[in-house]
Order: structure tokens, then sequence, then C-alpha cells
């Protein structure tokens, strides 16, 4: 290999330039080189000659460009690939970060929370690859890059290439595709292997992740592959008590030597892994609560007041506080356990109560309980309600007790805001609510000019009250507000309480009022930004301002490419001020994909260019500290889907989900989760997210749909009867303009179900009769689900001829039909026909 380098300078010299080598592995020898086109630094990774003579140039290449199509923002993209000089190569963009490897040499063992994170985004990667049919193979922490806070995973080229060779091949030529330590028992062997395969890759890099090396590792090869076969793997809380039970639980069942004892996709095992627990893997199984063999017992339930935890709390504090509480009985029931009470921790900042003559400082009161919730929910171990779970509690007159249950919190927050002369007060309250007793501040006193130093001296006094019931766990709180110009600020807060209007001035038909207030908050906004300049957010407040615009003008092109244009000229003009705001990339991001979505103008991008641009957008603000993150990225669940990709879309639903459970759109939130879950053929998933669902909004009929809509997956069971029972209760919560439609679809789908059953002649008997016309379902719904039934049933032509149908409704979904490989269309997919039906995209 020593000639390689001045080869490949040779023979590339016309497109890049190399620089020198950067390292090697057991496939590959890797160098960094400039992309004299685009003018940036790539890594040119160049297969062995071994694996290379394996594969063959032809091969290489025709299986490297299917793994090229792989695009997801976890996944290192692929440039460019070929045959130089007998070398065969393919380019990755070069990483400025550092590998996982690198990090792992460097720490050991990584935080908690790190391993999650680190975990969800390669599941998310990994599970998007296999929605594609993509098996990675090589799933190991030197293929897991680390940069600009995210991992990416490296090599899907080499392995989409390699899993195309038989296996007695590679064999011959003493190579094995895969890393011992990380290898899956059916890889070692040489079986078949499937998704599964990588995520027992996977859960190895995290055992490592968490203990500080592989679950296995040995003298040589042979050794290392037989360990995996047949040992047990040893439990990773023995090496680091502070592993929660649930997370050691999922971890071991990815181990598991039978593909099909793992979870059935790596999705599920991210979101098993990241399961919050307030009992540590240790505690379980030193009081003999968890079996000791190598699969841990799935029988065993936690209770846990609230569920997302761990995923917000580091995992030394939560060990710290499991120990604390028991000191620390004034915030517990007398004699209660540590997993019975509520949890102090959980914390929700109710509306501070207005109490000035009129009520003129209700503006006031609320940015000052807005800013004390975002303060705290940048506390890692704070779990802090948002704006969003305590507004329906505004001016309520609730008991604390019910409060509490209904928020599942430990610890209330409320307070008063009044005026005396030229000096405002506030009163803090803190109430525990485990037993009912309040600790309340003495009066904090300002000028009328000062609010900021009343908004200090407000989280100063929160911090020191937690401090002094949590232990010295939460850091001092200092506020953020941008800007230093108090005027400025309270047009800001006014303008919000006009906007806030809107919504119940148009129930009340008051189409007139709703436009005044939306005037008068532009115009606040306006006046803010001119007294600071510097301060982005009264303009992206503009931009949000006219997106409330469609409320009163409606979603037609006409009005929607006016008040989207203008919007985005908000966007814009943020983002000159402060380049990366979050909050502006959000507005930005929605705005672009409203614009995808309506087929409107996309200049100066191409439309596909928009939709990227607005996914890009999406996820910057879903990955900021920003309090709206969560709504950000449950935008983006929707235009995953959109696009077709379920795995990708569940991921950023989840994320939405966790970030803020009371969001305003949490119930379509908890619908993507389910419907993702059925496109994945994730039964257990979709079980999960519509009982969720049902138990949240009970009176949302897509919660009453979905019991149903899951008996029509692959592979769940059908109960008939039952069926028809919930058709009838669904169509019934719709109003009466809407039940034909409803019951048309709801039948239709219910074909479905009897198709799944086996029960061929009966799903065609109903479908025959849910047929609906364009007036009865004008967007051709019921005609989508008859396609997806007739591919079900085998009827191919039929299946193409009903969607050709639908897309002459809907051309806009060709697209999203082109990507989509769910089971929905499984073997139409790949007939040409279909092909040229989408546009082959």
């Amino acid at each position: 290999m020593s000639d390689l380098p001045a080869t490949l300078r040779e023979a590339l010299a016309d497109r890049y330039v190399i620089e020198r080598e950067l390292g090697r592995g057991g496939m590959a020898t890797v160098f960094l080189a400039q992309d004299l086109k685009h003018r940036r630094k790539v890594a040119i990774k160049v297969l062995h000659a071994d694996i290379a003579a394996a594969i063959g140039p032809e091969r290489f290449l025709r299986e490297i460009e299917i793994a090229a199509r792989l695009q997801h923002p976890h996944i290192l993209p692929l440039y460019d690939s070929g045959d130089a000089a007998g070398f065969l190569y393919y380019v990755m963009p070069y990483v400025e970060g550092e590998s996982l490897r690198d990090r792992l040499q460097r720490e050991k063992q990584l935080p908690q929370d790190d391993v999650i994170k680190i975990t969800s985004e390669v599941a998310s990667a990994l599970g998007y690859a296999h929605s594609h049919d993509v098996v990675h193979r090589d799933i190991k922490p030197e293929n897991i890059m680390l940069s600009g806070g995210s991992a990416v995973v490296a090599d899907f080229g080499i392995a989409r290439a390699a899993s195309a060779v038989e296996q007695q091949q590679l064999t011959q030529t003493g190579t094995v595709i895969g890393t011992p330590m990380y290898m899956s028992p059916e890889q070692g062997t040489g079986s078949d292997v499937d998704g599964r395969s990588d995520q027992y890759s996977l859960a190895c890099v995290v055992y490592e992740m968490l203990v500080g090396q592989p679950p296995f590792t040995g003298p040589n090869v042979q050794a290392i592959i037989a360990r995996h076969s047949m040992a047990a793997v040893s439990a990773p809380s023995i090496v680091r008590a502070s592993i929660p039970e649930t997370m050691e639980r999922a971890l071991l069942r990815a181990l598991d030597k039978v593909p099909a004892d793992r979870f059935p996709t790596v999705i599920m095992f991210a979101e098993a892994f990241a399961a919050p627990s307030r009992v540590t893997a240790a505690m379980r199984r030193q009081s003999n609560e968890v079996a000791t063999s190598s699969r841990p017992s799935v029988t065993l339930q936690v209770s846990v007041p609230g569920w997302k935890s761990l995923v917000r709390w580091g995992a030394p504090v939560l060990v710290l506080l499991l120990a604390g509480w028991l000191t620390r009985g004034m915030w517990l029931h007398r004699g209660a356990s540590a997993t019975g009470g509520p949890d102090p921790r959980h914390i929700a900042v109710l509306y501070f109560e207005d109490r000035s003559p009129g009520g003129t400082l209700g503006y006031l009161a609320d940015g000052l309980t807005e800013a004390l919730i975002y303060e705290l929910g940048q506390v890692g171990s704070l779990n802090v309600v948002s704006r969003y779970g305590v507004a329906p509690y505004r001016k309520a007159s609730v008991p604390t007790d019910s409060l509490a249950r209904a928020l599942q919190v430990g610890t209330l927050v409320q307070g008063t805001v009044s005026q005396s002369g030229d000096r405002l007060r506030v009163t803090v309250d803190m109430i525990n609510t485990a037993d009912g007793s309040v600790q309340s501040s003495g009066p904090l006193e300002r000028e009328r000019e000062d609010v900021f130093g009343l908004q200090d001296d407000l989280t100063k006094q929160v911090s020191e009250f937690l401090r002094r019931r949590l232990g010295q766990v939460v850091q001092q709180l200092e506020t953020r507000a941008g800007t230093s110009n108090a005027a400025a600020w309270e047009l800001v807060q006014r303008a919000g309480v006009d906007k806030g209007l809107v919504d119940s001035l148009l129930t009340a038909g008051d189409t007139a009022a709703a436009t005044r207030a939306l005037g008068r908050a532009d115009s606040q906004l306006t006046r803010a930004s001119a007294m600071d300049r510097n301060w982005v957010l009264p303009v992206v407040n503009r931009g949000w301002v006219v997106y409330e615009q469609r409320k009163i003008v409606g979603w037609e092109k006409g009005p929607a490419s006016s008040w989207t244009g203008r919007g985005l000229g908000f966007a814009e003009a943020a983002l000159a001020v402060r380049p990366g705001d979050p909050e502006a990339l959000r507005l930005r991001g929605t705005l672009r994909y409203i614009r995808w979505l309506l087929g409107l103008d996309p200049y100066p991008l191409t439309t596909r260019q928009l939709l990227e641009a607005a996914e890009a957008d999406l996820r910057a603000g879903g990955d900021s500290t920003n309090a709206n993150r969560a709504s950000a990225w449950s935008l983006l669940s929707h235009l995953e889907a959109r696009k077709g990709d379920p795995a990708a879309g569940k991921l950023a639903a989840l994320k939405a989900y966790e970030a803020d459970p009371y969001l305003t759109d949490a119930n379509d939130v908890l619908y993507r989760l389910f419907s993702n879950s059925v496109d994945l053929e994730d039964g257990a998933g979709a079980e999960r997210w519509c009982k969720e669902g049902r138990r949240r909004f009970p009176k949302d009929p897509y919660f009453t749909e979905c019991q149903f809509e899951l008996m029509a997956l692959p592979g769940q069971p059908v109960d008939v009867q039952r069926a028809w029972a919930i058709v009838e209760e669904d169509v019934s919560l719709w109003p009466p303009n809407a039940r034909d439609f409803r019951r048309r679809r709801d039948q239709m789908m219910m074909a479905l179900v009897l198709a799944n059953a086996g029960l061929k002649d009966s799903a065609d008997h109903v479908a025959i009769r849910a047929r609906a016309d364009a007036s009865i379902d004008p967007n051709r719904e019921v005609l989508y689900f008859e396609a997806a039934l007739r591919n079900r049933l085998g009827e191919r032509d039929e299946s193409l001829r009903l969607l050709e149908q639908y897309l002459a409704t809907n051309p806009q979904d060709r697209s999203t039909l082109a990507n989509d490989q769910s089971w929905w269309w499984r073997g139409v997919h790949d007939d040409p026909r279909f092909k040229q039906l989408v546009g082959g995209n």
C-alpha cells in the first residue's frame, strides 16, 4: 500500500488534492483531501485490495449508489464514489469534530444524558436506513462521529456494498464484515442479518458508553465471536450502580442472542432505553425483584409520577436525591416511600395574579410568570410544566391537591403582582403538594422602570427556595430578557396579550375585533423594535402576528402567499440581526413548510430546496434550548411524515412530546406517534400511543378510531365484532354533517381489518359498500384506503388504477408515495407502473 497515495493523487488529480492519510481500519484507508470543484475538505475512503476484489467494481458502484440516496440528518452523506486506477473509493464530508471512539478514549464512561442523546440519534439514522432496506453491519464507536453537538453515523457506503457480497466470498479472503467486539451473534456466524443485527451492535456501543468497555472482549476474533454467541452479558449496573432499572432492562433485551427476542425495531430500543425510572438497576437487583439471568424480567413495572424524568434529570442527581429524599421529610408525606410521594422536582409555576386596581398589570404578571417558567426550565434537574400546561388553570379556583394530581407535580409556585405608587410589588409562595405546607417570600419591590431588577429578585427568591428544599442542586438562576429596555419589554408583553385575544374573538364571531387586536399587537411590536434595534424578539413576534392572519383570511393560495411572504420577511430581518436565532429559524421553517404544502412559488429556491430548507430550520429550532423547541419538533414530525419517512417522523414527534407534553397540538403529536408506529409495523408502540391518546383526549375521535386501525396492521390480533362496535362509536363522535364521510372512511379501514383477519370476501363486500364519490369524499381519502386494500388483497392492477385516480386529485402526494416504504404499499412499490405513476422520485 506504500504507493497508494501517489497512485490516488495521479488518478484523482482533476477532482481532488490528496493531502495526507487520516487512518486505516479493517476495510479501508482514509485520506484527507480538497474537493477542487466545491472548495471543501473531504475524506476519501479507499477499500483494501482484498475487499475490493471480493466485491468487484461493478457491484461496489451499483450498491453504493443506493446507499448514497440515504438522506438523514444523522447519516454522514456520500458525495462521490468510483474506481481510480483499480482502487475502489468513496468520498464523504470531512467532519471537524471527533469520533465517539476519541471521546471514549478520553472519558471512558459518558454521562447518562449524553448516552441517551447519542443512542437516540444513532437509532434515528439506523431506523431510517432500515426502512430503506439498508443494514449498516459495522456500527462501532469509530463510525459514530460527534459534530456540532450531534451524532452522525458514517460508512453506510461500505456496509451497503459489502452486504451485497455472499458471505462465502469474503470468507475465502479471511475477511469478516463488521468489528467482532460489536458484532451480533448471527453476523458472526455468517447467518442472514436484518436491522436487529444493527440494534445489537448499537447496544454493544451503548454498553461501552455506560461501563467503559464493550460487553465482550477476548484474545482473538474467534474467541470474541464465540462469547457473543454463548456467554451471558454481565449487568452493566454491577460496574455502574446509578444505571436506572428501565435503562438496563432495555439494554439487555437489545443484547439478546436471539434476534426475535430483541426489540422489533431499533427505534423501539431507543425509546425503551430512554424511558424514565426512579429505581436503579442495582437497587432492584439487591432487593431480588429483578431476575439475575442474562435477560431481565419484563413483568415488573415501576410507577412514576409523570412520564418524563430521567431524560431531563442527570443520573448522578437522581441517585443523590433518591438518597436525600428520606432525610427531607417535609417534602414527602410522613412515612411515604421514595417512589410513593409526589416528586418535589416536578414543578408548576401558576400564572401570577394581577391585584392592581382595574387589573392593569395582567400583561406584566404574565411576563414575569413566563420568564420564571423559562428560567426554571433551563435547569436540567427540574421537570417544569410548560406555560401551555398551566394556562388552563389561569384564574381557576382549583384546590392545590387537585392541581398537583392533574399536573403530577410535587411543588407549586404561585404569586401576586400589585402596584403602590410608582413601585411594583411581587409576592411568591412555594407549596409542597405532599402536605399542603406553604413557604412565602416577603414582598419584592422595585421601581416601575426596574422590571428587570424585579425579575432578578423573583428568580433569586425561587432558586433560594429550591436550594433549601432540594439541596445544592439548583444553581442561582439569572434572568436573560434579551433587552435592557424596560419599556420595550413591556410593549412586547402587551402585544402578547392582544395576540392572545384572537381565538376568543373569532369564536365569538367578531372578525373585525380580532383584526384590530392583531393590528394593536403589530403596532406595539413595531415600537418595541424601534426602541432596541438589536433585540430580535419583537421582529420575530411580528412574523408570528402575521401568521395569525391565517385564522382570519384563510389558507387559500392568494392570501397565504401574501402572509407567508410577509412573515418570511420578518424572519430574515431577525436573522440578519442575530444569525442562528432559534425562534427566527422556527418562524422561517414554519412558513417555508407552509409554502411547500400549499404549492406556492418557492423562489429563490426550487420546490425541493424549499422543503429541505424548512426541515433544516425546524431542526435548528428544535435542537436549541429555546422554550418553543417542542413546537419545532412537532411541525418537523409532520414534515417527515409527508416525506414518507415514518421513522424520522416518529422520532421528531417523540422529541416534541418529551420536550412539552402540554403542547397546544399535543393530540396531533400523539396521533402522529401512533400513525408512524403503524407505518413502521410497530404494534406495541402503536397500541401504547393509542392508549395514551385515549387517556389524555378521550373526546378526540381519532383516539377511538386508532383502536380499530391498529387491527389492520399485519400480524395484529383481530376482534371483528369489537372493531365494528368501535366504528359505530367513532362515527357518533363526529358532527352530523361529517358522519357520512367518516362512516365510509371507517368502513374502508374496516375492510383492511377484515383482510388482516384473512376474510377476503368480506373485505371486498365492505369495500364496495364503502365507496364514495367526490361529493362525499372531495379529497379522495376513501379512494386512497381502497387502493391500499386492493394491494393488500393482491389485486395489483386495481390498486394502481385507484391510486392513479387519487393522485389526479392530490398530485402533491406523488413524492410522499415515491418514498413510502411502509407495508401499505409493499409489493406494488417495486412495480414499474407505480414508479411511473409517482414520477420515479
